[in-house]
């Protein structure tokens, strides 16, 4: 695995704590992956040296904090499993993901059925350090391990019609138990305009922490937006589709009044039941000022020029 830091990233030696970020690099170091590369198949079981590079403890800084795995592994919204916080991590411990496929279509060159690492292998897997923000006013701070979007989506040679990207999650009651109730129009589905979709912060993760993806965040892969609302971030995707035209989206067609296509992280927008002024980050007791466009304004805000984010929520 090659690790790539950018400007927008939050530093890691920010987030760790000062002797944990110097055992890590002394061992990067001692492995020959500074100025070099440390190779690593995302799906495969994180031993060794990438694990034991991986972010554990408290990582405390002033204003962000990687949240701790245990929390991140525990607390999470994937309906596709139950609709309780620890629904996902109870209910999908016997979910399997062995020969994972993602079926292309739509606006591009190369239709087909993929499998998951001949889809992956060309590419470089990159971690980022993001901000995620839930719809619900709570936040965590997640080290990802994935690869840009735009890299993959270009590899199938989208066509000038190309518009919007839809993404639709694996539908398979028996494997995925909350699917046997109709709390959404299964299966679950999300998109982003092109733009969105190339922008270089926009990833599917394939792990966190320095381990694969788990089963209840969203195994083998999902998208992550760090600056949109986080159900926009499909978990377990099994189809991309290049669109001409907006796709639906499942929390939209669910109520259209509370979730909008865009669903940007906009502390001036409120949601009609609830104020996204604040939010409480996963392990504070207080609450803290939400960032407009989670903090990434001066990366994205250029996507919705002439865009009044306020009507196109």
């Amino acid at each position: 695995m090659i690790i790539i830091k950018k400007s927008w990233e939050i530093a890691e030696s920010e987030v760790t704590p000062e002797p944990l970020y110097l055992r890590r690099r002394e061992f990067m170091k001692a492995a020959g992956t500074i100025g070099g590369a440390l190779m690593l198949s995302p799906w495969s079981s994180a031993q060794g040296a990438l694990e034991i590079g991986a972010y554990q403890g408290n990582a405390v800084t002033l204003d962000e904090e990687i949240t701790e795995e245990d929390a991140a592994n525990s607390y999470n919204n994937f309906y596709e499993f139950g609709t309780g916080k620890e629904d996902p991590m109870q209910k999908s411990k016997r979910f399997t993901t062995d020969d994972w496929t993602i079926v292309v279509s739509g606006e591009c060159e190369k239709h087909g059925s993929y499998g998951l690492e001949d889809m992956v292998k060309p590419f470089t897997v990159e971690e980022r350090i993001y901000r995620l923000r839930c719809v619900e006013a709570w936040s965590m701070v997640v080290p990802w391990l994935g690869i840009p979007l735009g890299s993959i989506l270009q590899s199938f040679q989208p066509t000038s019609k190309a518009k919007y990207v839809a993404f639709k999650t694996l539908h398979d009651p028996v494997r995925m138990p909350g699917q046997q109730r109709s709390v959404l129009d299964w299966p679950y589905r999300e998109g982003l305009t092109i733009a969105e979709a190339m922008h270089p912060l926009t990833i599917l993760s394939v792990g966190m922490y320095g381990k694969t993806m788990p089963n209840q965040n969203g195994a083998p892969i999902r998208l992550v937006v760090p600056w949109k609302y986080g159900f926009k971030s499909i978990k377990s995707i099994v189809g991309i589709e290049f669109t001409e035209t907006q796709p639906q989206t499942s929390w939209n067609m669910a109520a259209s009044r509370e979730y909008g296509f865009y669903s940007n992280v906009n502390p001036t927008v409120d949601h009609p039941r609830w104020s996204q002024k604040r939010e409480r980050r996963i392990g504070d007791i207080f609450k803290r000022d939400t960032l407009m466009l989670n903090g990434y304004a001066d990366e994205v805000a250029s996507l919705y020029d002439g865009l009044d984010l306020a009507v196109n929520f």
